[in-house]
């Protein structure tokens, strides 16, 4: 028998399981990865140079593009940087309104992520399964912004409006009537709260589903169990955030530890794992999104029964509404103003981070007194995470790699920042 070699090879950028961006370098012992070494920058999109060239509120779009399945949480760490050097807060319905579409959002990366995560493993239900409830949580985001994906809702001082008093309905077509119509606007008929809540109701025994088709799978278990085991120690030694770390058995999560928004409110728990391998990652991510629909449950109950502003009555950092433009000339000054000149942020440095849905997200924001940032650096879950690819990989068959680039979620919008 021929003697195996060592040999070298790429893995992506051009490969499903790489998402197109991602360049591994492997040093092979026949299957088996005796070295993997990540190459980024395919993807370099300038985010932070280009934020500091623009007015603060113009960048915030630009956040939505960064980490793009967990895009309201990325507007949140840097609209509360700016509002930490101007001294404001929103109102207390835009924070509850915040919390809530936190944990949508976060549902949303999880049902991303789980559905990929088994297309890369092989399992192609689970993927459909999810992309069905994802798609009603797009029409949530619709519904506030008018985007499905890169929202801009958030804004220093509130958010752009407020929940909608009727959930647009499914238009029929060719392809859409009858039952499939009836079902798809079962829950359409009133608010935005009714449809989250009556949504959430059915989540639970959606999760249950997901864990029928992979939680006791042999396959699953097989592809996953005992893959790319991190203790807690090293995580927290090599920056791990969010369920990698938490998967490792580390309690750790800012909405628990450093509360912002409304989270201290929020009655909740931490799921964390044991051994830190891909499984347990697994298990905390599909427990994490029942909690996120215990915590929107709770936000849709105080909404209700809350009403309030939604953006801080300031001209400086939010437009007057038409109204009152039409009666006091100020207003339409400081209308113009605002959309043209931006405003200017007192001297400072700050540092916001939220819990995203991969982990710590947070924005170093550093101001001179202009209309623009002097330096802003965004600090991403992903970019830790990627660094550990090495010392996860080593050991495992080649065929790990993909479960392993899946089980650290990341995305290189953020990544190659």
């Amino acid at each position: 028998m021929s003697e195996i070699r060592n040999f070298t090879m790429n893995f992506g950028p051009q490969h499903p399981a790489a998402h197109g961006v991602l360049r591994l370098i492997l040093e092979l012992n026949g299957e088996t990865v005796e070295r993997a070494d990540p190459h980024v920058g395919l993807l370099h999109r300038a985010t932070e140079k280009l934020a500091e060239s623009k007015p603060y509120n113009q960048s915030i779009g630009y956040m939505d593009r960064l980490d793009y399945v967990s895009m309201m949480c990325n507007e949140h760490a840097y609209v509360r940087a700016i509002e930490q050097l101007l001294g404001i807060e929103a109102p207390e319905r835009a924070q509850y309104i915040r919390t809530m579409f936190d944990e949508v959002t976060r549902i949303l990366n999880h049902l991303m992520w789980i559905g990929s995560n088994a297309l890369d493993l092989g399992a192609m239900t689970v993927f459909l399964y999810a992309f069905r409830e994802r798609e009603n949580l797009m029409d949530c985001y619709e519904a506030v912004s008018g985007a499905r994906m890169h929202a801009t809702y958030y804004r220093p001082g509130g958010v752009y409006r407020d929940l909608p008093e009727h959930m647009p309905k499914v238009a029929e077509t060719r392809w859409r009537k009858g039952k499939d119509l009836e079902r798809m606007n079962r829950w359409r008929g009133g608010s935005l709260l009714d449809f989250l809540e009556a949504f959430c109701e059915d989540f639970f025994d959606r999760v249950d589903d997901y864990e029928t088709l992979l939680t006791d799978n042999r396959i699953w278990k097989q592809r996953t169990v005992g893959i790319g085991a991190v203790s807690a120690e090293r995580a927290l030694q090599m920056g791990f955030s969010g369920p990698m770390l938490r998967g490792s058995g580390v309690a750790w999560d800012l909405r628990k530890k450093q509360p912002y928004a409304k989270y201290r409110e929020m009655d909740f728990d931490i799921p964390i794992g044991v051994n830190g391998d891909c499984y347990d990652r697994y298990l905390v991510r599909v427990e994490e999104m029942r909690q996120s629909a215990r915590i929107i449950q709770q936000c849709i109950a105080w909404l209700r029964e809350n009403s309030g502003p939604v953006m801080l009555k300031n001209y400086k950092v939010s437009p007057p509404s038409r109204a009152e433009m039409k009666d006091d000339m100020e207003a339409l000054i400081h209308h113009f103003k605002l959309f043209t000149e931006g405003y200017c942020v007192p001297e400072g440095e700050t540092y916001a981070a939220v819990e995203a849905p991969k982990g710590e997200f947070g924005c170093y924001l550093v101001s001179d007194g202009a209309n623009k940032p002097f330096r802003v650096h965004l600090r991403a879950p992903g970019f830790a995470h990627l660094a550990a690819m090495h010392e996860m990989a080593q050991g495992h068959m080649l065929a790990d790699i993909a479960a392993l680039i899946a089980t650290q979620d990341i995305v290189f919008g953020e990544i190659d920042r």
